[in-house]
């Protein structure tokens, strides 16, 4: 689904993602993880375009070269985003926020597609209520909601569980193994919590200094790579 091929970014002066190499299999979850400050949110800021690459290829669906690509071109493609932080518009209305989406879809179709309920029960429930009045954990499932609406084909999650009840943070794993397994929805996420890693993803990607340093399936995730790259 999507070939990241030896990519390199700067900011200023500042070297942050060095010849950096990961694929996402298509209808899997892939987890990118490492410690604060690795490039895990850069990485996944070049894929949607928010910040330039300096070199090398980031290739979506085998054929499409997305450094090429504006953002909104690359939502109209089939790709979601949900940004560190939600970013949910706090004085619309939930039902508001989530047609924001709308506007991405290839189709025209201007109405919220009930699968967006179904996965998240509260937010139908709260549809009229302001995004601001919502816990952290509604404004993490309004944002996610809002990214599915236009019901991508790949989507991309920044630390989804930061800050939020564990409870939650659960739910959202739920969520993610139906998109995968029922909706066929390839999903590429940063995530720090071993546990919910363990338990929802298919393969992990563990960055250090902007350099991909180990990969593979998540079985293969052993006490011994945490311990060199994770661990603080």
């Amino acid at each position: 689904m999507l070939q990241v091929d030896k990519l390199n970014q700067f900011y200023g002066e500042s070297h942050t993602l060095w010849d950096l190499s990961l694929e996402v299999p298509q209808g899997e979850c892939t987890c990118v993880m490492g410690r604060n400050g690795v490039g895990k949110t850069t990485l996944l800021k070049c894929v949607m375009g928010e910040v330039p690459v300096k070199s090398g290829s980031l290739r979506y669906d085998g054929e499409t070269e997305l450094t090429q690509k504006r953002i909104e071109d690359r939502s109209r493609l089939g790709i979601g985003y949900v940004p560190q932080g939600r970013q949910i518009f706090s004085l619309l209305t939930v039902e508001e926020n989530l047609c924001t989406g709308l506007a991405a879809r290839r189709d025209k179709k201007r109405t919220i597609p009930e699968r967006i309920y179904e996965l998240f029960p509260v937010l139908k429930e709260m549809r009229h209520r302001r995004g601001g009045d919502l816990s952290g954990g509604q404004q993490q499932q309004l944002a996610i909601g809002r990214a599915l609406v236009l019901e991508p084909r790949l989507l991309i999650l920044d630390e989804p569980g930061e800050g939020i009840q564990p409870n939650i943070v659960a739910e959202i794993g739920e969520v993610i193994r139906k998109l995968n397994r029922e909706d066929g929805m390839t999903v590429l996420l940063a995530e720090q919590k071993l546990p919910f890693v363990r338990k929802f993803a298919d393969r992990f990607v563990i960055l250090d200094r902007g350099r991909t340093v180990a990969k593979g399936s998540v079985d293969e995730l052993s006490d011994d790579l945490i311990k060199r790259h994770l661990t603080v």
